[in-house]
């Protein structure tokens, strides 16, 4: 998984569906450290790195997982082109992310331009927008009770609740949500 985070994401991969090795990628090394004493798994590592320089070596994974990630590189081309590299001929790239409307045209033009074949691309703002509706209550609430009031704000809009600005974008198809399966043909 490349831009895992605190690794919660893949913890859930990794002890859910069990594969033989799952290793995680951040920038941060302070997230690796994190992850990696949050989720002591046999099977899950998480290493630090650079999505634009995977650390990995050629044609050796099978699936690539992006998540919320690539609107945040310098090169989305360079990080395709790293997939590309490490995925063994047959191996997926599973990517989901968002961008704003006026620049999702360009989005898809480098995801086409990947070298990688397009399996499958999918719009799916409305589910995420139905998804932070469905959930609202209980982030609110949470938000509420971990944090002072005078910080409630900003971390209601981080957490993208109701009438955030985020989720206000999504409405409003401002920013759109789109998942897309590549395979790293032969």
């Amino acid at each position: 998984e490349v831009g895992s985070g605190r690794g919660g994401g893949a913890r859930h991969i990794a002890s859910t569906l069990k594969p033989a090795s799952y290793t995680g990628l951040d920038l941060a090394q302070s997230a690796v450290e994190l992850a990696n004493k949050l989720h002591p798994l046999p099977n899950l590592k998480f290493i630090q790195g650079s999505a634009e320089a995977i650390p990995l070596p050629d044609n050796s994974i099978d699936a690539v997982i992006n998540v919320e990630s690539s609107h945040a590189y310098g090169s989305v081309d360079k990080f395709l082109s790293e997939v590309k590299r490490v995925l063994k001929p047959g191996g997926h790239l599973l990517m989901v992310d968002f961008r704003y409307s006026h620049q999702m045209d360009q989005y898809k033009t480098q995801v086409g331009n990947s070298g990688m074949k397009l399996i499958s691309e999918e719009d799916i703002t409305s589910n995420v927008v139905k998804a932070i509706e469905a959930e609202d209550k209980m982030k609110t609430e949470r938000i509420r009770t971990l944090f002072p009031e005078k910080w409630q704000k900003l971390f209601s809009e981080f957490a993208g609740v109701v009438g955030s600005k985020f989720h206000l974008n999504l409405v409003n198809r401002e920013r759109l949500y789109y998942r897309f399966v590549l395979e790293k043909v032969s």
